[in-house]
C-alpha cells in the first residue's frame, strides 16, 4: 500500500485544491492530508484568514473521493509529528517549494512537485472577488 502525504491551509477549496488532491491520490493508495489550524494560519496569512475555520475545512477535505484521513496541526514541529506517524512513501508539495527547505520531507521516501494550473489559489480568489464588488 503506497501512503501518499499533502498538506496546506485548503481554506477556500478551489479547482487548484481539486487537481493537487486528484493528482496526489494517483500516486498511491491512502491520501493523508494535514491541514493548518486556525491560529496558523492568521500568522501566516494576516488577521482575516482563514475563511472557513479548520472544523470546515477539515469536513470539506474529508468528503471528497480522494481524501483518505485529515489531520491538523499547528506548529511546524507537529507537521513534522504529523508526516513521520504517517511515514508516507511520497509528499507532494507545490512546485513553488522547489529549492526551498519542504518542512517534514526527510520522513517521506520521495518528495514530488506538482505545478499549480492556471496561477489558482485562495488569495487570488478573493482578491478577484472584492475587486469585482467594487466594481458596482
Amino acid at each position: 500500500m503506497v501512503k501518499v502525504f499533502v498538506n496546506g491551509t485548503f481554506d477556500l477549496l478551489h479547482i487548484g485544491h481539486l487537481d493537487l488532491l486528484n493528482h496526489a491520490k494517483s500516486l498511491g493508495d491512502v491520501l493523508v492530508v494535514g491541514i493548518d489550524a486556525d491560529e496558523r494560519v492568521r500568522e501566516k496569512k494576516g488577521f482575516d484568514r482563514p475563511i472557513n475555520n479548520q472544523v470546515t475545512r477539515k469536513t470539506l477535505l474529508s468528503n471528497l473521493k480522494a481524501v483518505d484521513d485529515v489531520e491538523i496541526f499547528h506548529t511546524d514541529d507537529d507537521l513534522v509529528r504529523l508526516i513521520s506517524k504517517h511515514s508516507p512513501d511520497i509528499m507532494v508539495v507545490g512546485s513553488d517549494w522547489k529549492n526551498k527547505t519542504v518542512i517534514g520531507s526527510e520522513h517521506a521516501g520521495e518528495l514530488v512537485f506538482f505545478d499549480r494550473v492556471n496561477d489558482e489559489s485562495t488569495t487570488n480568489t478573493l482578491e478577484n472577488f472584492l475587486k469585482r464588488r467594487k466594481q458596482k
